[in-house]
Parts: C-alpha cells; sequence; structure tokens
C-alpha cells in the first residue's frame, strides 16, 4: 500500500507549473497605466490584460436603479463622496461619527462587537443595525439620504453570532464534491445573517492555496483551481440568489464578497500577507480561475488582498483592479480592500493612500484609521491628487452596490424580512445541513476492519480535542481566534464526545469520556480525538507540516491503548493535511475532520454501524489537496489529492510507514519570545540600567545585577522552575528586564492585526512606581515608553496574562517593521515580579488589557 501511495500524481496546478517555461510570455504592447510605469513597477508585476477572460456580467440593475445611481451622485459634496468609500469598524466608530462623515459601510471585526462585546446576544446586534441605519439616514433638507451597509466576516455561516450554525471550515468543504450543498449552505448562512440585521458577507473565500503552512489555508476549498471554481457560482447563488435586477434583500439574501484577489493562496512559504512570486500565467490559470464563476453569477463585492504580486501590493496594482478585472473581466460590482490593507502599499499608511484610489479600490477598510483616513482623502480630492472621475466611479460602484441591496427601499434593518427571528438561528433544519456537510467532508485515510463500530459496544473516548466545540470549530468563530471559548456559549451544539456517546447509546452500547485513555471498564474500541487548536490568519502560518508538540499528546494515547490490545480510531481535528505518520501507524482507522463546526454528531454518524450491523453512512469524503508523507512542504505525497476510502471497498491491510518527518524538530513558535523561564532561540534575556547600561545577560538563576540592585531567581509555574522571579530596588539609574535579537523582525501585520504582547506574569509585592514597556528598533529605543499601570493593580500572588497592544507602541512612534526587542521593562521603584512567558496573542488571552492610546 505505501508504495502506491507515495506516488506523486499530476494535478492540474502540477501542469500549470511545468509549463511556464514553455508558455513564457511573449512581449506585447503593454497596456499598464501611469501607476503602473516602469519606474514605479518591477517588470515581473506588469500585466497583460489582453490576456485574461472576457466575462459577462450579468445585469442586476434596472434602468431607474442606474438613474436613481446618477441623480444621487450629482447632488453630493465632496465630502459625502469621500464618506461612502469608507468603512470603520464597530469598534472604533458611532452612529453619531456616521451621521457626521457620512461614512459608507462598518463592519464587526473578529474581536468586535455591539458595546464593545463579541459575544453580545443576537439582539444587540440587531439594536445596533438600527442605530447605525437611523444615523445614515439623519440628513439635512436636501441632502441625499444614502443607507449605511454592514459587512460582516460569515465565512462558515454566521459565526460571529452566539447560538447561530457553524459550518465546516472550507477545506471541510473542498471534501465533500457537492456543490449543491455548497449552495444550501449558502442559502442558510444568508438567512442567519439577515436575522441580526447585516446586509453583506465577505465570503467565500476562494483562495486556492500551494502552501499548507499558511494560516489560511483552511479558507480555502481546495488547492485545485478547478474544484474551488465548481463551488464559486454556488455559494455566491446560495448567499445572494440568482443574478437578477430584483433586489437582494427581497429574498432571503444578503450581498457576497469573493476574496482575496489576488494568488494569496500562492504566496511564498505560505506567508499570511506575503508576496506571491510566480508568473502571470500561474497568476491567471491558476488563483484567477475561480473569479470567472464569481463574475458570471454576479458575485456584489471582491476583496483585493493583503498580499502583493511581485513585489507589488494588490491593494495598489491597477494593472490587476482596474485594467484585468474590471476592464477586461468586466467586474461592475465594487472592490474594497482588506483591514488597513492600503496602509502596507509602498508610500501609503493607514492615514493615506491615495495610490489604492488610483488603483481602483471603491471602499477602504479603515477600521480604526477611518478618520485620518477621511481628512487624508479629502485633501488630496480637493487638491488634485486624488481625480474627481476616480472618485466618482468609486462612490458609483458603492451606490450601485446599495441600490442592488434594495437599501433605499427596505427601512431600517428591524423591518425587513427576517430580521429578529431569533428561531432561525441554528435552527434544526439548518443544523441538518451542516451535519450533512459534516458527514460528507469525512475523509476515511485507512481502516483495517474496526469500522464501523458495531452496535452494544463499550466505547472509550479520549484526546484532548474530544469535548471542546470552539477547537473543532477552528478560527473564525464568535471570535478572530476562536479560542478562550467555552462549550456553554455554543446553545444546542454538539461536541464530538457529546455525538459518539449519542450514538454509541442509541445502539445499545455505552460510552466513557476520558482524555488521557484511562477506563474504569475495558472498553471494546477507543475514539482518540486529536489535532490542532483555533487559528486565524497569520497566527497560524507554520514553518513546517507537523502538529505542534504540545499537540501530540494523544499520539501517546493511542499507543498505550494499542498496547493493551484495544483497537484505535483516530479521528484528527485539523485545518490543513499534516505529517502524522506515527498516528497513521498507530491508529486500526484513521479519519480526516478537518474543522467541522458546531455539528459534531456528523462525526458519529460515519464511525458507527446502524442496527443491522451495516454502517449507517458511506463515507464520500475525498481529500482536496495531498496529504504529505514528510513535513517538508513539497515533499513526498503520501494520499494525493482525491485519496478517500469506502465501506464498500473493505478493510485494506497497512504497511507501516517511516516516522522520519525530514524536519528538524525544535518546536519553535515564532511568536513566543519567552516561555518556561527561558528564552526562545536567537533570544536573549538581559537585565540593565533604564538606559540599557550596564547590561548582565541572563542565562543562569540564580544571579545578581547591577551590583545586587536586581535579584534573579528560579520560581515555579505550571513545571517546576517554569519562570524567573525579579526583585528591584528603588535607585535613580533605574532597572530594565529586556528580550533581544540581533535580526530585526517584522511585527507591522501583527500590529494592523490588532495583536498583543502578553506577558503571564505574578505580582509578589507591592509595586512602588509605575512600571513602563517600551520596544527597541535596530537595537536602539525607538517611540516613547508605555505605562502599564495595570501591573500594579494585579493580585499579589496571582498568575495573570497582562496583554498590550502593538498599536500602543506604533502610537508612541515605533517603527514596527524593525524590532529587536519586543518586550523592555522598566522602573526606577522597588518592584518584585515574576515572569512565566512572553508572547504575542489576541485579546481573548489576556486577562488584563493596558489602557493606553492606539492612534
Amino acid at each position: 500500500m505505501l508504495s502506491r501511495l507515495l506516488v506523486l500524481t499530476a494535478s492540474p496546478v502540477a501542469l500549470i507549473m511545468a509549463a511556464q517555461p514553455a508558455l513564457a510570455q511573449t512581449p506585447q504592447t503593454d497596456t499598464v497605466a501611469a501607476a503602473d510605469a516602469p519606474g514605479d513597477m518591477p517588470v515581473e508585476a506588469r500585466v497583460h490584460p489582453e490576456q485574461w477572460p472576457e466575462i459577462a456580467f450579468p445585469r442586476v440593475l434596472t434602468e431607474a436603479g442606474e438613474a436613481r445611481v446618477q441623480a444621487i451622485l450629482a447632488r453630493m459634496t465632496v465630502e459625502q463622496k469621500v464618506g461612502q468609500i469608507i468603512q470603520a469598524d464597530i469598534a472604533s466608530v458611532t452612529p453619531e461619527d456616521v451621521r457626521r462623515y457620512r461614512l459608507g459601510s462598518v463592519l464587526n471585526g473578529g474581536n468586535s462587537g455591539p458595546g464593545g462585546d463579541d459575544l453580545a446576544p443576537a439582539e444587540k446586534w440587531l439594536e445596533l443595525a438600527d442605530a447605525f441605519y437611523d444615523a445614515s439616514m439623519d440628513v439635512a433638507v436636501g441632502e441625499p439620504a444614502i443607507p449605511i451597509v454592514w459587512g460582516t466576516d460569515a465565512v462558515h455561516g454566521h459565526s460571529n453570532i452566539i447560538g447561530a450554525t457553524i459550518f465546516p471550515h472550507n477545506v471541510g468543504l473542498g471534501a465533500t464534491r457537492d456543490p449543491e450543498l455548497i449552495e444550501r449552505i449558502g442559502q442558510v448562512t444568508a438567512v442567519e445573517i439577515r436575522v441580526t440585521g447585516q446586509e453583506w458577507t465577505f465570503a467565500p473565500t476562494v483562495a486556492v492555496p500551494q502552501d499548507y503552512r499558511w494560516g489560511r489555508a483552511y479558507e480555502g476549498y481546495s488547492s485545485d483551481p478547478s474544484l474551488v471554481a465548481a463551488y464559486v457560482g454556488s455559494m455566491i447563488r446560495g448567499l445572494q440568489g440568482p443574478p437578477s435586477t430584483s433586489p437582494i434583500l427581497a429574498g432571503p439574501h444578503v450581498a457576497a464578497s469573493t476574496k482575496h484577489y489576488l494568488a494569496d493562496g500562492g504566496t511564498t512559504d505560505g506567508r499570511d500577507q506575503g508576496d506571491a512570486a510566480i508568473s502571470e500565467l500561474a497568476l491567471r490559470l491558476i488563483h484567477g480561475a475561480p473569479y470567472i464563476p464569481a463574475i458570471e453569477n454576479g458575485v456584489a463585492t471582491i476583496m483585493t488582498s493583503f498580499s502583493s504580486w511581485n513585489g507589488v501590493k494588490l491593494s495598489a496594482h491597477r494593472g490587476l483592479v482596474t485594467d484585468v478585472l474590471k476592464g477586461r473581466m468586466n467586474f461592475d460590482g465594487m472592490v474594497i480592500t482588506d483591514w488597513n490593507a492600503h496602509g502596507q502599499v509602498a508610500g501609503c499608511s493607514n492615514a493615506s493612500c491615495p495610490r489604492a484610489v488610483d488603483a481602483g479600490i471603491d471602499m477602504f477598510m479603515a477600521p480604526d484609521s477611518w478618520r485620518m483616513f477621511y481628512d487624508s482623502t479629502l485633501a488630496q480630492v480637493r487638491d488634485g491628487t486624488i481625480a474627481m472621475d476616480r472618485l466618482d466611479d468609486a462612490v458609483a460602484r458603492v451606490l450601485r452596490l446599495k441600490e442592488r441591496l434594495g437599501l433605499f427601499e427596505m427601512g431600517k434593518p428591524s423591518e425587513r424580512a427576517l430580521s429578529g427571528e431569533y428561531h432561525l438561528l441554528g435552527a434544526p433544519d439548518h443544523r441538518a445541513v451542516a451535519r450533512e456537510a459534516v458527514r460528507k467532508s469525512m475523509v476515511l485515510l485507512k481502516n483495517t476492519g474496526v469500522l464501523p463500530l458495531q452496535p452494544g459496544g463499550r466505547i472509550l473516548v479520549a484526546g484532548d480535542a474530544a469535548n471542546d466545540i470552539a477547537r473543532q470549530s477552528g478560527g473564525w468563530t464568535l471570535s478572530w481566534q476562536g479560542t478562550g471559548l467555552e462549550n456553554d456559549l455554543f446553545p444546542e451544539a454538539t461536541s464530538l464526545w457529546s455525538g459518539i456517546e449519542q450514538a454509541a447509546t442509541a445502539t445499545g452500547g455505552s460510552a466513557q469520556l476520558s482524555e488521557d485513555g484511562t477506563f474504569t471498564q475495558r472498553p471494546d474500541a477507543a475514539i482518540v480525538i486529536f489535532g490542532e487548536t483555533p487559528y486565524a490568519e497569520f497566527q497560524g502560518d507554520i514553518a513546517t507540516l507537523q502538529l505542534r508538540p504540545e499537540l501530540r499528546g494523544p499520539i501517546a494515547t493511542m499507543r498505550r491503548l494499542k498496547e493493551q490490545g484495544i483497537p484505535v480510531v483516530a479521528v484528527m481535528i485539523t485545518g490543513r493535511p499534516l505529517y502524522v505518520n506515527e498516528a497513521l501507524n498507530t491508529a486500526d482507522a484513521f479519519v480526516a475532520a478537518w474543522l467541522p463546526g458546531s455539528e459534531g454528531a456528523g462525526v458519529a454518524d460515519m464511525l458507527f454501524a446502524g442496527a443491522d450491523g451495516a454502517p449507517a453512512f458511506e463515507f464520500q469524503g475525498l481529500l482536496p489537496t495531498a496529504w504529505p508523507a514528510t513535513a517538508r512542504h513539497g515533499g513526498a505525497t503520501l494520499f494525493p489529492f482525491g485519496y478517500g476510502m469506502r465501506y464498500a471497498d473493505g478493510p485494506a491491510a497497512w504497511t507501516p510507514l517511516p516516522e522520519d518527518s525530514g524536519v528538524t524538530d525544535d518546536g519553535s513558535d515564532s511568536g513566543v519570545f519567552f516561555e518556561r523561564g527561558v528564552p526562545a532561540s536567537s533570544w536573549s534575556l538581559t537585565v540593565s540600567q533604564a538606559d540599557g547600561t550596564n547590561a548582565l545577560r541572563v542565562t543562569t538563576v540564580p544571579a545578581e545585577a547591577l551590583d545586587g540592585r536586581v535579584r534573579i531567581a528560579a520560581t515555579d509555574h505550571g513545571v517546576q522552575e517554569g519562570a524567573r522571579s525579579f526583585a528591584v530596588d528603588a535607585h535613580a539609574q533605574g532597572a530594565a528586564i529586556e528580550l533581544s535579537t540581533f535580526d530585526p523582525i517584522d511585527l507591522s501585520r501583527e500590529t494592523n492585526g490588532d495583536m498583543l504582547l502578553l506577558t503571564t506574569v505574578r505580582r509578589d509585592a507591592p509595586i512602588a512606581r509605575t512600571l513602563s514597556m517600551a520596544v527597541s528598533c535596530d537595537s536602539a529605543p525607538c517611540g516613547e515608553a508605555v505605562p502599564v499601570r495595570e501591573f500594579g493593580a494585579l493580585a499579589l500572588g496571582e498568575w495573570q496574562t497582562v496583554g498590550v497592544l502593538l498599536k500602543c507602541f506604533r502610537a508612541t512612534g515605533a517603527d514596527m517593521t524593525r524590532i529587536t526587542a519586543p518586550f523592555r521593562i522598566a522602573t526606577d521603584g522597588a518592584a518584585e515580579i515574576s515572569i512565566a512567558r512572553v508572547a504575542l496573542g489576541s485579546l481573548s488571552e489576556a486577562d488584563v488589557i493596558a489602557d493606553c492610546p492606539t492612534g
């Protein structure tokens, strides 16, 4: 079996890439506009629009609708026009701001919610939608009333809302090979969005991941462009309805947005927000393929990527946005950026980017920078930096979206069909669709005969992922990262354990939950559930295709159970295929469950036989991408694209796999600077005077620095000596504790993503003077120190995690692209603290968040 599976199969992507030398582009008349002039753009980043497909965008507005758009545009002031092309996050904008600045749109980011509570009940979301709408319609006499539109990341169901149906992430849906099911998922998602008053979802993601080290790979249906393209039209029709001149909101629908244009799944080394250094041929045939059905089905909006193509950020690539997408491919909808993505454009900042306006961006997602962006854009229009006809085109596209939705006639959100029908959130028939999706997404990779589990048996359920609904749902679930969530936040949802227990008892058997695999009665079989923990975007980027060391404990549990003669079924929760040969060798059966969402019972459906001993359901899931034989990207394939076993095939013999990952397994995490009392590899812990002089590099403990004014010792946290304590005496020259490295790191994307520097700390005595925190750039101070009064308010003797937004350091002037010391804590007063861990993380991981300016 092994020899058969290790053979690399030729996928359409592989054939395209192999053909590139023979299909090299021939010189043609360059149609790149002024923004892409030779002095401003690399030759490799110039496009040839005539080589791209010409597509017919469907008619979606009546003549009367277009006339209304033009009539409104003619009455607008320049201030109103600028407001319409800006989208602000609800955590950084109020209805009064919308009223004053005439903003065109709001969104809720991954950690945003009504009243600052991203776990607010559904009723609060609808109330806030009304408030924003009312503000947008409160206009002076003679001023056009333009309703606001609210966008949300409903990427696997209306996943920001407690009680909503959470569908499998796209990687699992790619395994179903069922476009009709995808359309029904879109329909359910649209209905649930309408319940809470939003009109627009930033979905579907139509990325074609080529490197599964990428932290967003699970948002793509497949690594194969033809499979992704086969799903796109179905999801868009499910969300928006078929293309029509009837208002979208007249039916149970919302506006969709395909993302991220273009080649976000093709970046070098799978780096999120990185650079796709590929040919125009690969760009067009691989990453451009899903946009053909998107445009044919009249997708309302398209979101540009954070990433670059051959060194040029997509938000400023006029050739791809204006010449190809709007020109050659005839996209007649609206183009929006991602979260402050314009700020990454060369020569731009979050507060200003005329180049992106000129490139063809119609709306700017400026979540927390909207007011500065408004002021700068208004000034740039007035002084001619931004052409009025380009601004008018952008505003017209925004108005067309609103006209197409029907916002001008539908009234405020609470008055529209489906609004406030909270029983539709997680309705039984919606959950049934999700459960069906879970069943169809399961991929059986190994079965020597233990499956299906027979009626009446005693089943042991083990593994750290068995009873965790948030973990089985993954990122973009109630919060950006999907972390820190308990099962009670998912009413009516079913964990994998609950689903297995129900299935076992329904057939006359029993089930026991034991994370570590111990048991009171010997089981007939064990199901061990393991895999990845939730992540989103760049927090999920990994260096190699392997499970983190701390997540491999359940594999040892499998081994112990096997040694006792107990059959083992391994169920892997994961956003991507990973090297797990040890688990594949140990288990008698292995199922890839992906990230199944709220309906964990769908997994159990596939594992048990019915009363007659026959499988209750047949496996139909097929791998949406190849499964690796090692942890090295680009290495040998173990299971090819499209592989998946069936019960009908019968049990299959297993040839043991090599257990050599092919990579160095150091378990390093680039987002962790200090853990278990020691700095990460290539990082140093030093103690110095506040000005950086007289530094001592701490390599062993106990130790003393600054002539005994600072004493460092080991203390316990989690494990013996898992932290370091620092006793600091008061002194005019002060003392600083710092984590530093020689090679600067770029934390700009983490800063933009609202990430925090997290310090797991214990206050061991009263702190006499406020501790301050700062960063260093290129081994020198940069920006001002941030006072963190929260340290002094911590309960004595208790470990807590204090978070400081990276934005706080940027706001003081720090260059977040050249950080050599992300952690520097200083005081001239007496203090006693212990530190266990310093790392980057999200809001949900902090017990206390420092109150500091961020703008």
